[in-house]
């Protein structure tokens, strides 16, 4: 399985960047978003950042990478770690939810 990290830029020139994120400083190649301001945030993997993100994507993906953390140190909850999602009703993508409206009763194209 891979898994990407958020990582924030420090800095930026050249097609390389420094970034951190996660207690790493890491030099990452630029090459598939082009070069971004100090503060950015990117979503990296091997070396090089594959997708801008926003902070809150940034934020929800380090709690998620907490949480799987936490499963593998042997915890029991990972309520801490997703507190948004606690007390609230799972919901469909857009685009799967439009899919829904569109085929009701399992109807498929």
């Amino acid at each position: 399985m891979c898994i990407g990290t958020p990582m924030k830029i420090v800095s930026c020139e050249n097609g390389m960047a420094l970034a951190e994120g996660r207690g790493q400083t890491e030099r990452l190649n630029m090459l598939m978003v082009g070069e971004l301001p100090p503060g950015s945030w990117v979503l990296a993997f091997q070396g090089a950042a594959l997708r801008p993100l926003t902070a809150e994507e940034a934020a929800q993906t380090d709690a998620a990478l907490d949480a799987l953390a936490a499963v593998l140190a042997g915890g029991d909850t990972t309520d801490a770690h997703f507190r948004d999602l606690i007390d609230r009703e799972p919901q469909l993508p857009a685009h799967l939810r439009d899919r829904l409206q569109t085929h009701p009763q399992g109807d498929t194209p």
